[in-house]
């Protein structure tokens, strides 16, 4: 069988789409609710693969979600599905265990959890630290990223951690069209969510008013996402190296 390492495997999701690429030891995310319960037996590494959302697309949100930000959502979900099956169908062509995690499905409604959050593998595989929104972000684009996770058995090399850059910066919790975000630092991964965020203004904002908004599908708000500095500066980075044809 062919012999698939880290670096191969990170090259190969990168020439299929993936913006980012890290490997977590699951020695890390012992202890985080996963469902079921017993979702990483059998497991040694979660693959997590990471989508740069359009830069033009965030910079239309304000105070809301756009009908296009909901739009182009559902596209990068659709893709990074798309990456977790062929890092799989790869990983056991190799000879290894592979389990594609969805990028976005709801299995509580009422706690809008899934499977495992797809964050709390990010940070452990060194794609970014966790900010005061609760979001990724990365150094490369800030948190205007997607995720998605393949676990697999294969004794992938993994990626170390990122040290937490947000310091004092408060653009999220001012932003923030709920006034969720409490604004409070964490070094790795936040404990429960409620650590950072007032979850039940943020779920009422997102589900009971932008949810009724004409063309917008699913709990989504994308203001934070696209007020972080983090994310502009990496933005305007990209469009000054798009306008010299780099």
């Amino acid at each position: 069988m062919p012999k698939l390492d880290a670096a191969g495997l990170k090259r190969r999701a990168l020439t299929w789409g993936a913006s980012l690429v890290g490997i977590a030891d699951l020695e890390r995310l012992v202890g985080i609710e996963t469902e079921p319960a017993e979702l990483f037996e059998g497991f040694r590494r979660a693959v997590s693969l990471a989508v740069r959302l359009s830069d033009p697309v965030l910079d239309q949100i304000i105070d809301r979600p756009t009908p296009l930000y909901s739009q182009h959502y559902q596209k990068v979900n659709a893709l990074l599905d798309e990456l977790a099956l062929r890092v799989c169908l790869a990983i056991q062509k190799a000879g290894g265990r592979a389990l594609p995690l969805p990028a976005s499905q709801i299995l509580d409604a009422s706690r809008l959890t899934s499977y495992l959050s797809h964050k709390a593998v990010a940070v452990a595989a060194g794609v970014g630290w966790q900010g005061k929104s609760l979001l990724v972000v990365s150094p490369q684009h800030g948190p205007r990223i997607r995720l998605v996770t393949v676990l697999t058995d294969l004794p992938l090399e993994p990626d170390a951690p990122l040290k937490n850059r947000c310091g004092g910066c408060t653009a999220c919790t001012n932003a923030c069209p709920a006034g969720a975000i409490l604004g409070v630092n964490t070094k790795n991964h936040y404990e429960s969510r409620e650590e950072a965020l007032r979850f039940e203004l943020c779920r009422a904002k997102v589900l009971d008013e932008f949810a009724k908004l004409p063309h917008i599908s699913g709990g989504i708000c994308g203001v934070c996402v696209s007020v972080c500095p983090f994310g502009k500066a990496a933005g305007r980075k990209a469009a000054r190296a798009g306008g010299r044809g780099e």
